[in-house]
């Protein structure tokens, strides 16, 4: 881009020059060397001369090192070109994008952003328990296409929901208990002798209920299940524990009446929904099919005292006038 000036300067300098050389030859056939005024006027113009072929050596210079410094970026810019389009040629070609399937993509980004505020905060907490990291909110959007920076009404409701921790950068999952392994659950469990509710320790780590499992088969624990809510109810089961029972609940067991026979015992059983350890009917079957007959009950033998049994209080014989004593 320097090439065409200097060009033109250097055009300029040989006009000039060529226009005072006849000037010179003329100056000094009027004037001769003998002059003194002359000869200082020719001193002077030979200097002008000299500096002129200074530059124009300059100006040569100049355009030879720039003439240089073109053909080397030139040498450059094509090796650069030739490496580009040899890495291009080994490089797979891209699969490229079908406009049907990006528009899908886009639909369904459009869809998301436009539901209600509920949907996309169930959007966002169902990523965030499943990740189980801190996540900012372009990750979040990155995700799940759910902009929290453009919709502050979502932002909002996030970071006030007692599901979602926010330490003013980045968002995570809060469970109702920080649990991270099965030792850690254990020790909570112990801390409730009175049960604590598993549906409380659902979210607390992804394999909690595989843990909960494995610490019932230990006999660490008791897992019974509500009647009422058909929900587990988690128990230590530690000896050491101090159970404290209420009064009126002691009074309405000890008031139960059992039933005497045990196939209405299975019955009460299996209509609070508990499977009974024995099976009445199917026994009784059973023997009827193979004759046994049904196991009567011994009497017990009455204590009878003899001549030698060794009474202790022979000076209290009043002790022992209903009892009859064999050759008495």
């Amino acid at each position: 881009f320097l090439l065409p000036p200097i060009l033109n300067l250097f055009c300029t300098l040989f006009i000039v020059r060529t226009l005072l050389t006849p000037l010179r030859s003329r100056f000094t056939e009027q004037f001769p060397t003998s002059n003194g005024g002359a000869s200082s006027a020719m001193a002077s113009l030979q200097e002008s001369l000299s500096k002129f072929k200074k530059q124009q050596e300059k100006c040569q210079s100049t355009l030879t090192s720039i003439a240089a410094k073109a053909e080397s970026s030139r040498a450059r810019s094509k090796s650069m070109s030739t490496i580009t389009s040899a890495s291009a040629i080994a490089k797979s070609p891209p699969t490229p994008i079908k406009f049907s399937n990006d528009t899908e993509r886009l639909q369904h980004i459009n869809s998301i952003r436009k539901a209600p505020v509920g949907a996309q905060m169930k959007r966002v907490i169902d990523l965030l328990f499943e990740k189980r990291q801190a996540l900012t909110p372009e990750q979040i959007n990155e995700a799940c296409y759910v902009d929290m920076i453009a919709n502050k009404a979502v932002f909002d409701s996030l970071r006030n929901n007692p599901k979602v921790r926010y330490d003013g950068k980045r968002l995570s999952y809060k469970s109702k208990h920080d649990l991270k392994d099965k030792s850690q659950l254990l020790v909570l469990i112990r801390k409730f002798p009175e049960g604590i509710a598993v549906i409380d320790l659902k979210d607390s780590y992804p394999t909690v209920l595989e843990d909960l499992q494995a610490l019932k088969a230990s006999g660490q624990i008791w897992l019974l299940s509500n009647y009422d809510s058909q929900e587990d109810v988690a128990y230590p089961n530690d000896p050491r524990a101090v159970i404290k029972v209420d009064d009126d609940l002691k009074q309405l067991f000890r008031g139960i009446e059992l039933p005497r026979d045990m196939l209405d015992m299975e019955r009460d059983l299996q209509k609070n929904g508990m499977k009974p350890a024995t099976d009445t009917a199917r026994r009784r079957a059973m023997a009827d099919i193979h004759g046994v007959p049904p196991k009567q009950k011994t009497k017990k033998k009455k204590n009878e005292i003899s001549k030698r049994t060794k009474l202790t209080n022979s000076h209290l014989p009043e002790l022992f006038k209903h009892l009859n004593v064999p050759g008495s």
